[in-house]
């Protein structure tokens, strides 16, 4: 899980080289676009990595944040799938509890850092598929007062068939 911060930390600056070159030396390739959603890949530590991310329609409650900063992302690695993650854009107070809304789903996260981590990566998943907006609410930095972050799911299920396609499940044994 320790590397989900990095990734997150790292992932503006990546999309910024997207393509088949930037693919050989380990950086991004982008799969496509789905609507709101971006699916990419890149190399890490040797190993295929897929994701899809969007970034927020909207941000309130901590000023000077850009919303371009604030995304949620799905990811796949060769031995654990489904990590899904909010990268906040701010620092979050240790310890702080988060949680994602997907219509009267609600999800709880722990957060490391700027990013909030889904503790059911799975059941996020099942509930992304079936929701319209997902809503990220969270403690602002130092505890003063809460974020609310909507990001759109239209695409969302392309954008992830996409990377499972990429990044399929290893064979159970």
């Amino acid at each position: 899980m320790r590397r989900l911060p990095i990734l997150a930390a790292l992932l503006p600056p990546l999309l910024v080289c997207l393509g088949a070159a930037a693919q050989q030396r380990g950086g991004p390739a982008r799969l496509g676009e789905f609507q709101a959603w971006t699916a990419a890949t890149h190399i890490e530590q040797g190993q295929k990595i897929c994701y899809a991310f969007v970034r927020a329609r909207s941000i309130d409650g901590v000023p000077g944040r850009e919303a371009q900063n604030v995304m949620l992302l799905v990811t796949h690695r060769p031995h654990s799938r489904d990590q899904v993650a909010v990268r906040a854009g701010y620092s979050f107070p240790r310890g702080a509890e988060a949680r994602l809304i997907v219509g009267q789903t609600e999800l709880p996260f722990f957060t490391a850092q700027d990013t909030a981590f889904a503790r059911d990566g799975r059941a996020t998943v099942q509930a992304l598929r079936a929701g319209r907006e997902a809503l990220a609410r969270g403690p602002g930095p130092n505890n003063r007062g809460q974020t609310a972050d909507i990001f759109p799911l239209a695409g969302f299920s392309a954008a992830y068939d996409a990377i499972s396609r990429e990044c399929p499940a290893p064979a159970r044994r």
